[in-house]
């Protein structure tokens, strides 16, 4: 994703935030048959993993969970809200005009690596827990044990969970932040104007606090290090199986250069 430094947001409360606010990703796959995406409801856990952990089900008769290897590298895409921005609400539009038509929109991206769950008590598990959090709102919330036990138990069975291993969160929130205070207030005031709210509250309006894992929060530089080097490590296994041959006697000439040094 092209990240200009002004619309970069590396704060990772703003970021969980956002995906929990917004949990319908869209998954993005690449099988044997090519790129694929797959739209779904997601669970995020920031108390589990370096960066965190997604959670959510497909149909069986969805490929996507058979089409997928163990450890698969996914891109999960969350946005927020999106909009048009007119040169005309710029009022330094007036004075020079020179502004142009634009587009807003605050996204994340979710890199991370893909494991199928296919396990009753898991998908269960994970059930009960979105529908915990999405019919807390509901004047009468609906719970898992209001469906007949035999329904309830054949719709389980009719779905498969997976589950993502976050390596890196990436954050993109295109606000206007390049214009001048004025440009950038007018904007605001316009989509205000259009019922627009902002999609994640300031830092100072926050009431529900992100659980995460602080130690391991700390400790993330010396895991993204370990990733890097089992990716050095990976790449020199490919180099090895493309040509074996020529990479065995590169390897020996190093050490008998390094043995005689």
């Amino acid at each position: 994703m092209y990240l200009p430094p002004h619309f970069a947001v590396t704060d990772p409360e703003a970021l969980h935030q956002l995906m929990q606010a917004h949990p319908l990703g869209a998954l993005i796959t690449c099988g044997e048959g090519g790129l694929d995406a797959n739209h779904l409801p997601f669970e995020f856990d920031g108390e589990q993993g370096a960066h965190g952990v997604l959670r959510a089900h497909v149909a069986r008769n969805n490929p996507l969970w058979q089409e997928v290897k163990e450890g698969d590298e996914v891109l999960v895409i969350f946005r927020a809200a999106e909009g048009y921005i007119s040169p005309s609400w710029y009022p330094g539009k007036q004075v020079h005009h020179q502004q142009v038509p634009t587009w807003n929109y605050a996204v994340v991206h979710a890199h991370g690596r893909i494991r199928v769950r296919d396990d009753a008590r898991f998908v269960r598990r994970l059930l009960a827990s979105l529908t915990r959090t999405h019919e807390a709102a509901e004047p009468a919330p609906w719970k898992m044990a209001d469906a007949p036990r035999d329904y309830l138990e054949a719709r389980v069975q009719a779905v498969v969970g997976i589950e993502i291993e976050i390596d890196q969160l990436v954050g993109k929130f295109k606000l206007s932040q390049n214009k001048e205070k004025e440009d950038r207030e007018g904007a605001i005031d316009a989509l205000q104007a259009k019922g627009i709210t902002p999609c994640i509250p300031g830092r100072k309006s926050r009431t529900a606090p992100i659980r995460y894992d602080k130690r391991r929060y700390k400790s993330r530089n010396r895991i993204e290090i370990m990733f890097g080097r089992l990716k050095d490590w990976r790449r020199v296994a490919t180099r090895y199986d493309r040509c074996p041959t020529v990479f065995l006697s590169a390897i020996a000439l190093a050490a008998t250069v390094l043995f005689w040094l």
